[in-house]
């Protein structure tokens, strides 16, 4: 990472160097009051001007180490994992530095116990400024600012599908640049740019991080040259589907194109290791599972006869379709009237009328979904993948919906992405964009991907709230 001069920082970055300033000064401070209050060394009291020059100096000293890390530049795009082990390693240079001119304060030195002290509690502090810095934003470094190429109907979607502030948390549109080929009715709210000058000095004169390539008709229409000139100067240029799929968390299914699913990274495939290991964890789960809710297993049984009459069903069993499109038979707590499906089958929705009173709550808590633990255990589902449908209706989505046979590439789960991010579906509309977050999952498949989900559902379950 090249090292950045001072002059050169955003005006954000001058307020984080100036709190760090402060917070690496605190540190000495802290560290010094804390040994005076337990004895943790014996340490020479320090002149005020002493400790002021020493606790300066130190700070000057991380500061530089932190500014050569890259850790003050505004076009750092970091996850805050990647960040605080730029701050670890900074604070430890710093550490390194100050051990070694340490000896020139003479009888006035602070204790070699005292720096790491006060490293321990800038890490502390500069880790927990940096943690609400990079949710909160308030220094501007993650607020990308986005050009994007083209202002017709694909570039519409971020108009459209991102419009609210929730949605560009990440970025902002500086504007869309109108491109030869571009649809009519693209982009009809936002900055329109009819772009004059070239594209590289449009970028540098208007501080351009990312630029979407967006345009309807690429095929010798994209500066494929000032891109690239753009690219070596820093400018981040991104195809829109991975720009979609990066802010939101699902696959524009109507913008796929082959060549993109090819050089993509993910959608990897799963060999006998893998399965293997997933039917384990899963099955192991499933079996803790059994143990602590057998009691909420057993009471809703009884309610559900109580509710609809002893000789009313407890259960009832209804084919899917699973991994590469084979059927299975689901076994689910029974929520509905025995005769919900008299006139044929029907896509259930949130407030189905068809949904008994006990249902109705054993639905609203995932209830109902408890004896699919008995599938888990077959090795027909596993705790999280895409919700398998009814071979009604996968017939017809398969001919409607492109592309949407390859959620039957990964087995089927209990909870998924696309059931976190999108409520009960009861259109093919709905089913598209469901389709677009179990994409998203089978490219990003992994098992932390899945620990999250089962984080999330269980929040959901428990405190009932929905991100």
């Amino acid at each position: 990472m090249p090292i950045t001069k001072f002059k050169d920082l955003s005006t954000g970055s001058k307020y984080l160097v100036l709190f760090e300033l402060l917070l690496f000064m605190s540190s000495i401070a802290l560290a010094i009051h804390l040994n005076n209050a337990f004895g943790i060394v014996q340490q020479a009291v320090l002149p005020s001007n002493i400790f002021f020059i020493y606790a300066l100096s130190y700070a000057l000293i991380a500061q530089l180490s932190s500014l050569a890390l890259g850790l003050y530049n505004s076009k750092l795009r970091e996850s805050f994992r990647g960040l605080f082990r730029r701050i670890m390693l900074a604070i430890a240079i710093a550490f390194s530095i100050a051990t070694i001119i340490n000896p020139l304060y003479g009888d006035l030195a602070l204790a070699i116990e005292l720096l790491g002290l006060s490293s321990c509690i800038s890490l502390l502090f500069i880790g927990g400024l940096r943690y609400f810095a990079y949710h909160v934003d308030i220094f501007g470094f993650n607020k990308r600012n986005v050009l994007v190429l083209g202002a017709g109907e694909r570039a519409s979607i971020i108009e459209k599908r991102m419009r609210r502030d929730v949605d560009r948390q990440g970025f902002k549109v500086h504007g869309f640049v109108v491109m030869e080929g571009d649809s009519k009715g693209g982009i009809e709210r936002e900055t329109r740019i009819n772009l004059e000058e070239s594209l590289v000095s449009y970028c540098l004169e208007h501080d351009i991080d990312e630029i979407v390539v967006a345009s309807d008709e690429r095929r010798n229409n994209l500066p494929v040259d000032e891109l690239f000139a753009c690219k070596i100067r820093g400018v981040d240029v991104t195809e829109i589907l991975d720009f979609i799929e990066r802010e939101t968390g699902q696959i524009a299914v109507n913008l796929i194109y082959p060549s993109w699913v090819i050089y993509s990274n993910g959608f990897t495939s799963t060999n006998y290791l893998r399965n293997t290991l997933d039917w384990l964890f899963n099955a192991t789960i499933a079996f803790f599972l059994l143990l602590i809710t057998w009691p909420v297993m057993l009471i809703t049984a009884i309610l559900i006869k109580l509710d609809d009459g002893l000789s009313a069903p407890i259960f009832y069993r209804q084919e899917r379709v699973g991994v590469d499109g084979q059927p299975f038979y689901i076994v689910k707590f029974r929520s509905m009237r025995v005769d919900a499906e008299k006139d044929g089958a029907k896509w259930a929705a949130k407030n189905d009328d068809r949904t008994t009173r006990i249902g109705h709550f054993i639905r609203k808590y995932r209830i109902d979904e408890l004896p699919q633990i008995y599938n888990v255990m077959r090795g027909d589902m596993g705790f999280v993948g895409p919700r398998p449908e009814r071979p009604e209706f996968v017939q017809n989505l398969v001919k409607s919906i492109p592309y949407y046979n390859e959620r039957h590439n990964v087995k089927p789960g209990l909870a998924g992405w696309a059931q976190l991010k999108y409520p009960y579906g009861a259109t093919e509309e709905d089913a598209l964009e469901k389709l677009k977050y179990d994409l998203y999952y089978i490219k990003h498949r992994s098992f932390f991907l899945d620990l999250l989900i089962l984080i999330r559902t269980f929040e959901i379950v428990v405190f009932g709230k929905r991100r």
